[in-house]
């Protein structure tokens, strides 16, 4: 996979914030019982433990979703993990069954509450490119739809279009589904996230794919700044 692109309109922005690559392969990702799912169960249990006692406003307070809470309050939204770690420990719902490498990053966002964005890499058309939203652009979402952006947003693209946003997530064409072999893992974080989160983040990602594929490998690590 050739070298992704940070526009000096990304750096201007988001200064502060950084965004880590992890791409990892090659993975068996057809859906199999696996130790991953008892750390899904385990880290249920974990989260309802730690977080059971705290309201919306408490949450908030936690370093990273303060981070990502100042971000989205810009554009009037709330942060989807946040909702989705309501939903685990104040709802007693569980994590969910997509295909191992998506459940892998979905546990490590609910575990270190760090933005991610899982990529099938031989879906994405060089080249590559990290930038900041204009308005005028369009996400083809995984309903069929197509989502105006909103200016200032945190995206990437590549050589055919918008393929991910913070605010509206992932586009419908380069998503991991079970035949994906190789992941890359697009973690967004806004100012207010140290880099060393990012690089924890990262290693919670390898340590769960790991468990249902031993034998993953890094092909490329990187943590990219903006503004440094």
């Amino acid at each position: 996979m050739e070298p992704i692109h940070f526009t000096p309109a990304w750096h201007a922005t988001f200064a502060g914030g950084h965004v880590g690559l992890l791409l990892i392969g090659p993975v068996d990702n057809s859906p199999r019982p696996s130790p991953l799912d008892d750390h899904k169960r385990a880290l249920e249990a974990t989260l309802r433990e730690k977080y059971g006692g705290l309201a919306r406003a408490d949450l908030q307070q936690l370093d990273a979703l303060r981070a990502y809470k100042a971000y989205y309050r810009k554009f009037n939204k709330t942060y989807h993990v946040q909702l989705q770690l309501e939903s685990v420990v104040h709802k007693g719902k569980s994590l969910p069954a997509v295909n191992p490498l998506v459940d892998a990053c979905f546990a490590a966002e609910l575990e270190t509450h760090l933005l991610t964005a899982s990529h099938d890499a031989a879906r994405l058309v060089a080249p590559v490119t990290i930038d900041a939203s204009t308005g005028r652009e369009e996400l083809p979402m995984l309903n069929g739809e197509r989502k105006q952006i909103l200016a200032n947003d945190m995206i990437m693209a590549d050589a055919q279009g918008l393929v991910c946003t913070i605010l509206y997530g992932q586009d419908r064409r380069t998503p991991v589904t079970v035949d994906t072999s190789h992941v890359l893992y697009v973690t967004y974080a806004p100012a207010g996230v140290p880099r060393p989160a990012v690089a924890a983040h990262q290693a919670t990602l390898l340590r769960n794919v790991r468990l249902f594929a031993p034998e993953a490998e890094v092909v490329s690590e990187e943590i990219v700044t903006a503004g440094g």
